[in-house]
């Protein structure tokens, strides 16, 4: 399992504004290129994003599930990366103050060919790839108009 940390300075609601907004997946998920369609109950259990992952003219259509969420603290998904495998993503937010977020990221695939590939090296290269998505996701949680509108709804 890949673990992967990091402070974002901006309040909870805020963070948890561009996670449950799965139209946002493709500016910070390292690896999703577009978003099809977004069930209009996301990120509620069993709510789908449908999404393309890879590179032009290569890409694959697919979709991603959330299986569990406790708004403002956690979003569990199911994240199908066919023909690599299926795996499970958790998010856990906990706020530092009223302006600083710690974001908990794990991931771990569940099946498909990248099971076979579980262990400290593919942890490394997810924890870097995760790393990414995280600063990428910092970058829209803290300088986002829209962010910091839906944190307010």
């Amino acid at each position: 399992m890949s673990i992967t940390e990091r402070i974002i300075n901006a309040p909870v609601e805020q963070v948890f504004a561009v996670l449950s907004d799965g139209w946002t997946y493709s500016d910070w998920v390292v690896g999703t290129a577009h978003i099809r369609d977004v069930d209009p109950a996301w990120p509620e259990p069993g709510s789908r994003l449908r999404h393309k992952a890879g590179p032009w003219p290569m890409s694959i259509k697919d979709h991603s599930e959330s299986l569990d969420w406790i708004p403002g603290r956690m979003l569990l998904l199911r994240v199908r990366l066919w023909p690599a495998g299926v795996g499970q993503v958790r998010f856990t937010l906990d706020p530092l103050d009223a302006q600083a977020t710690r974001v908990t990221m794990q991931e771990q695939f569940t099946s498909g060919p990248m099971l076979a590939v579980q262990n400290k090296i593919g942890d490394v290269v997810l924890h870097y790839r995760n790393g990414e998505a995280l600063t990428r996701l910092a970058d829209l949680a803290e300088r986002s108009p829209v962010a910091r509108r839906l944190a307010h709804r």
